[in-house]
């Protein structure tokens, strides 16, 4: 019964991930919005403060600290939500194999 509570351990687990992923993915969007937004307005003021030709903006805007860390944050709540996504089919396919060992053992008892 080692096979049953060990795959009833990693469904905890399974469940406990998708709950992360759910927030990761709330704090990518989060992050997401707060980076265009601020991309949006250093773009505005490279053009009306400094009258930076548009073409030159696209080189520069993504040079700007505020910019810089805002896109910076995004790309860790992108990293985290790509992670709890990988550990999630980990976990699936941990299960499936601990399903397939169980399924295996019981139909080896059933014949004898």
């Amino acid at each position: 019964m080692d096979l049953v509570n060990d795959i009833e351990a990693l469904r905890q687990r399974l469940n406990t991930s998708i709950v992360k992923l759910r927030d990761y993915g709330k704090e990518l969007a989060e992050a997401e919005r707060d980076y265009k937004i601020t991309l949006r307005l250093e773009a505005l003021k490279l053009r009306q403060e400094k009258s930076m030709p548009v073409t030159l903006i696209a080189q520069i805007i993504y040079g700007v600290p505020e910019v810089a860390d805002k896109r910076y944050k995004r790309d860790i709540a992108e990293t985290m939500r790509d992670t709890a996504l990988e550990n999630i089919n980990s976990l699936k396919l941990q299960i499936r194999i601990l399903e397939s060992q169980l399924q295996r053992e019981w139909g080896a008892n059933l014949d004898r």
